[in-house]
């Protein structure tokens, strides 16, 4: 497998097009997804430079694109609380790259089979409802320092569901009628722009709404700075509530964002910690959207995940060098590539380039961007992540799914997003448990004859409901147990059995088994010896 893929150049007039409509929608999404892990901007827009530039060459998937995710966001936010700093993070970032190539290297691409996808779409859903929630502070406009936390029972910023009554209470002097009708105005045209590209072909299916909205944010704000009225004070960058990118003086100020040093971070147990879960958490959500990918490929190409988790690590790294945050593949602007035309990796490359010159063309104009219209792209997002079509879904999909998606979302809201997840995970293998408690055997019987079966491997689990049904089967019965349609027996089974022989004599029972696999256990052996009698 060579390193460099074979570019294919049929498609180049249309992979451009593709790549310019992926970079309208990456664009304020980079700057967003920044915005609420608690990043600075700039780490959106390098993370997903290096993507297209690095990550589209090395991919293992032709039309993956990648970049910042909000799968992602929760876990930026837990890792920088838990290191202490920026700065720390950058370097469990490039850690998290290095185990991601050695989970490629050992060929570890089906990492997200060990996780059910109920729990994959409760985290998600999880993550939907927080991003959603934290965002009110900016559709509001206000003007103090918010701290990005990774769960709602946080402490020391606004809102909090125990400090969203201060929020209420206090005078709000602090609160911004521009971004309120900047938040309401962008809401709405959020709403209809995406009603108006189901309906419809043309500019709106061309132009992403999120695109629109951070223009008509621009123009709302640029004319409150112009009329000046006292109660629609302009939004300013000094009260934190317009886009704050620092100003290039040249290509090279681009590489002056990653830690100053790297050898004393690595030291910390926590940054080995947040490094571990970024990448398996970021491995999981790449290795879903390769699959997701390939299913809207119009060439029904197929991915190679480890490839792509090998890309995703080296990606990582050059991301945590240069000051960005960590990234995914990510299905929002992936789909877009394809519906917008795009049929090579191509795609993803020219997206990456666009993102770079807009970051050295136009950087007065992307800080002329409110918080409070990246805020409403943000509820786009997490609405799509959790909204009730979804819910519907899963429930509709039964208990064994709808359980474990509904704790896991609980659990990422009101904890952090590891503990969502293991909960969630822990909670569908008990489901899985119970249903097979009560699949592993069956029994029939004519007049007092009985005749029970084991339709699947038994274990301990089953041990009560067998030994129930056991005592119930009434004296002077014949029974046949049938172990035909299993392939292990445990031995705490094999026990019961033995000692139903026992007491099955004193109440003339007439036992006989059949079909049983080949085991080594003694009792069982016994069992064969003394299982007919009258």
């Amino acid at each position: 497998m060579s390193i460099f893929p074979q570019f294919r150049f049929n498609f180049l007039k249309q992979d451009l097009s593709a790549g310019f409509v992926v970079f309208l929608v990456a664009l304020p999404l980079c700057l967003g997804i920044a915005l609420a892990s608690g990043a600075p901007p700039m780490a959106g827009l390098i993370t997903g430079m290096i993507a297209g530039l690095l990550v589209s060459v090395l991919s293992g998937s032709e039309m993956s694109v990648s970049g910042p995710a909000a799968g992602l966001t929760i876990t930026i936010i837990a890792a920088q609380e838990s290191i202490g700093a920026f700065e720390g993070l950058l370097v469990a970032t490039i850690l998290s790259g290095v185990f991601q190539i050695a989970l490629g290297t050992i060929r570890a691409g089906l990492l997200a089979a060990f996780f059910p996808s109920s729990v994959i779409k409760g985290m998600l859903a999880g993550i939907g409802i927080i991003i959603s929630f934290k965002q009110l502070p900016h559709i509001v406009g206000w003007m103090s320092p918010f701290e990005a936390e990774d769960s709602f029972l946080c402490s020391g910023s606004y809102p909090c569901f125990h400090g969203l009554y201060q929020f209420l209470l206090e005078p709000h002097t602090r609160v911004s009628f521009a971004a309120i009708i900047i938040s309401t105005l962008s809401l709405y045209l959020l709403i209809m722009w995406e009603r108006l590209a189901k309906a419809r072909e043309g500019i709106y299916k061309l132009i992403p709404a999120s695109l629109v909205i951070v223009l008509l944010g621009i123009l709302c704000n640029s004319i409150f700075t112009w009329v000046a009225v006292a109660p629609l004070g302009a939004l300013t960058s000094q009260n934190g509530q317009l886009v704050a990118l620092p100003r290039l003086s040249s290509l090279l100020d681009l590489f002056t964002h990653g830690p100053t040093s790297i050898v004393p971070w690595l030291s910390k147990y926590e940054v080995w910690s947040a490094a571990a879960i970024i990448a398996m958490i970021g491995s999981i959500e790449t290795l879903l959207c390769i699959e997701a990918t390939d299913k809207l490929d119009p060439l029904r190409r197929i991915s190679r995940p480890n490839r792509e988790l090998v890309a995703q690590g080296i990606g990582n790294i050059a991301v945590g060098v240069f000051g960005g945050i960590p990234m995914t593949s990510v299905i929002v602007r992936s789909s877009t590539g394809i519906y917008a035309g795009g049929r090579t990796r191509l795609v993803s490359i020219f997206h990456g380039l666009f993102l770079l010159l807009s970051v050295i063309a136009i950087p007065t104009i992307l800080n002329m961007i409110p918080l409070a219209s990246l805020a409403v792209i943000l509820l786009g997002v997490g609405y799509k992540l959790s909204n009730m079509r979804l819910i519907k879904q899963v429930w509709g999909s039964g208990y064994d799914q709808f359980l474990p998606f509904i704790i896991t979302a609980i659990g990422v809201v009101a904890f952090d997003l590891l503990t969502g997840v293991l909960i969630g995970t822990a909670i569908g293998l008990i489901v899985v448990l119970v249903m097979n408690h009560h699949q592993a055997f069956s029994i029939v019987h004519d007049e007092n004859r009985y005749y029970l079966r084991f339709a699947k491997d038994v274990t301990f689990l089953q041990k009560i409901a067998l030994k129930r049904e056991l005592a119930s089967l009434p004296n002077d019965s014949d029974l046949f147990i049938d172990g035909g349609g299993s392939m292990f027996i445990d031995y705490d089974i094999l026990e019961l059995l033995e000692d139903f022989r026992r007491s099955a004599r004193d109440r003339h029972i007439k036992l006989e088994l059949g079909n049983f696999p080949t085991v080594k256990f003694d009792v069982f052996s016994a069992l064969r010896k003394k299982v007919r009698y009258g």
